[in-house]
């Protein structure tokens, strides 16, 4: 096995950041052009089956990064962190409460009960499933990122990967989804990052609790 650089798993996090951008044409272009109408245009089965479609092929990709790493590069994304000490979860709830606070003041009021309002219950939960697929592709951003950085400059204790998210991700919805949209992932960038590290780089651990600070 070829000595693995910080290249190799910085393409990984790039492709997983190319993988989530695979939604814009299909969102953009080849949906519209399919259906004839623009997205405010849509029935309900056809933002059902934009999501189902995104899932898929999010899905697809998220397989073949993990696939890669660990068959080509030798890196188990799923391998078990050490224990997470007092302090650690005290320092994630503290960040998880003020991730909570930040997205109640930016919906003026609760993200999943504004949306099961405005979506219904079917449309609802297709959306939440979709949620799922894109926060597994913004950890890889994450967790391959993160690899990057420690085997360029050898410093184990700085967020990276949150900041590779919040430069790739965040910034990537200020054109989609408008500049306060942005900021506020950038903001969720960094603390998916600080999140990694505070649970010893657990992806059992950080799956769980960055799915909570992305949809509530």
């Amino acid at each position: 096995m070829k000595k693995v650089t910080g290249w190799d798993y910085m393409s990984l996090a790039l492709l997983a950041f190319a993988g989530i951008g695979l939604e814009v044409p299909l969102f953009y272009w080849i949906e519209p052009f399919v259906y004839g109408v623009q997205y405010s245009e849509w029935s309900v089965v056809q933002h059902l089956i934009h999501w189902t479609v995104t899932c898929i092929l999010w899905g697809t990709v998220a397989y073949l990064l993990i696939r890669c790493a660990k068959n080509k590069y030798g890196f188990d994304i799923c391998e078990r962190g050490s224990k997470v000490k007092a302090w650690q979860w005290l320092t994630i709830a503290v960040v998880v409460v003020l991730s909570l606070v930040i997205s109640y003041i930016d919906w003026n009021g609760s993200k999943v009960i504004k949306e099961f309002y405005a979506n219904g219950w079917l449309k609802f939960i297709f959306q939440y499933i979709y949620y799922v697929f894109e926060v597994v592709l913004v950890t890889l951003i994450l967790v391959f990122g993160q690899r990057a950085f420690e085997i360029w400059f050898h410093k184990p204790n700085i967020p990276y990967g949150g900041i590779l998210i919040a430069l790739t991700w965040g910034i990537g919805h200020f054109f989609t989804k408008g500049i306060l949209t942005g900021i506020l992932c950038m903001i969720s960038g960094l603390a998916f990052g600080s999140v990694y590290l505070l649970v010893n780089r657990d992806i059992r651990k950080a799956y769980g609790l960055l799915f909570v600070i992305f949809v509530l």
